[in-house]
């Protein structure tokens, strides 16, 4: 038998069935008609970003990273919560066109294309350059296009963040400019014209080391202030990135977001004089939406094959890809799942949840502890509101795609 995480506290049972916003997650299924389905419960959403504005300094800005879940509703519920959207692609720019009026929108990422560029020039985004290239290319377009560019300079920081489990920082990397040379680009872009948005720092991902964060975080700050010495001006804004993880797994322990808020204040109070007048913000987005998702999934098969016992699914890794263990993980460990129709019946049998893909990458639990079940029963993946359904290879082997529902808005999406 193998550990399993541990159900969001969000959830709760009533008899046998899982209650998702107060319904059975079965109902859920009738809604939608069918499953594979992903549920997100927005009120869990509220919830996190309301800890998080209490925890933080209150001058601090929240922005959402899009890339962690587009789902245009959910978008919709959590724009007038948030101070503004990352994103990391025109398609993501075209996702929050409609959600963001006046809202601030930065659009970070290498490889950015010509054509991406010139779409965020023509909306007044800010463009997070990441390469003394992809600054060339701006200019050049901005002055066709007639516009004047919002830059800032996505910094590829001399240190890492610790404890991330994707690290983006602290090396070479294809993220950003490295740190000796960002003055000079800030000069250059100034000196062309450019409107100078300010620096966006961000070292890593996924980090349950809240004394890391915290170290990274002062680092930031330390960091942005001699660039904006270096460079002789003062940055309208820093974005200190984000990094906070969620505890997917058996043993993990969730960030402690009131000891970074109080530690992050007290950084504050000792900036540099050349950032009295910054504004900061953290860009988050596994960590105020992850939690907030369950994917629903229904046993279409039950097999023996040398005493081991696998549940078929109609899901799998095709919408669930990070649930697999291969998205981002070394070893591969069970995400917390559950029977939805049976959460008062022990766990009393090791099997194996398995998708229905030809490969034998589709496994959503491993040797995992669960009721008793049957065909036609549903399993439910928890942690599957971050990097789920668009982070999936969906079109794999010709399946069809899983559906989407926002609950916890007081209406159905």
């Amino acid at each position: 038998m193998k550990p399993m995480g541990t159900i969001p506290p969000f959830f709760a049972a009533s008899g046998d069935n899982l209650i998702i916003d107060g319904k059975a997650a079965t109902q859920f299924i009738d809604i939608a008609g069918n499953t594979p389905l992903f549920v997100y419960d927005f009120s869990v959403v509220a919830k996190k970003i309301a800890r998080l504005r209490a925890a933080m300094p209150a001058a601090l800005g929240v922005h959402y990273a899009v890339k962690a879940n587009p789902f245009a509703p959910l978008l919709q519920a959590i724009a007038p919560l948030v101070d503004g959207f990352d994103i990391a692609s025109a398609g993501e720019l075209a996702h929050v066109a409609g959600y963001a009026p006046g809202r601030p929108i930065s659009f970070a990422g290498p490889g950015k294309r010509d054509a991406e560029l010139s779409a965020a020039l023509i909306a007044g985004t800010t463009l997070n350059c990441e390469s003394e290239g992809e600054v060339t290319r701006t200019l050049h377009l901005a002055e066709r296009h007639g516009v004047t560019p919002r830059l800032a300079v996505r910094v590829n920081p001399p240190f890492e963040l610790r404890g991330s489990g994707m690290k983006m920082g602290g090396r070479a990397s294809p993220f950003g400019v490295d740190a000796d040379r960002v003055p000079a680009l800030v000069r250059r872009l100034i000196a062309a014209g450019a409107e100078w948005r300010g620096f966006h720092v961000f070292a890593g991902s996924q980090s349950l080391d809240t004394a890391g964060i915290i170290e990274t975080q002062a680092a930031a700050l330390a960091l942005a202030g001699a660039l904006a010495d270096a460079a002789g001006a003062a940055p309208p804004l820093v974005n200190l990135g984000g990094g906070f993880g969620v505890p997917y797994f058996a043993g993990d322990t969730e960030v402690d977001v009131e000891a970074v808020g109080s530690a992050l204040g007290d950084a504050m109070t000792s900036l540099s004089p050349s950032l009295h007048a910054t504004r900061f913000v953290l860009e988050l987005g596994r960590w105020l939406v992850a939690e907030c998702g369950v994917y629903l999934t229904r046993i279409v098969d039950i097999k023996q094959s040398r005493g081991e016992v696998f549940l078929i699914t109609d899901g799998g890794l095709h919408h669930q890809l990070a649930a697999s263990g291969n998205f981002g993980t070394v070893v591969r460990r069970n995400y917390p799942l559950a029977v939805a129709n049976r959460m008062a019946s022990a766990p009393l049998q090791v099997v194996s949840v398995v998708g229905c893909l030809c490969t034998p990458l589709d496994r959503l639990g491993d040797q995992a502890a669960l009721p008793p079940a049957q065909v036609g029963d549903v399993i439910a993946v928890f942690m599957a509101g971050a990097y789920g359904r668009t982070a999936s290879p969906e079109n794999f082997l010709g399946h069809p795609a899983a559906a989407e529902l926002l609950a916890g808005t007081g209406q159905q999406s």
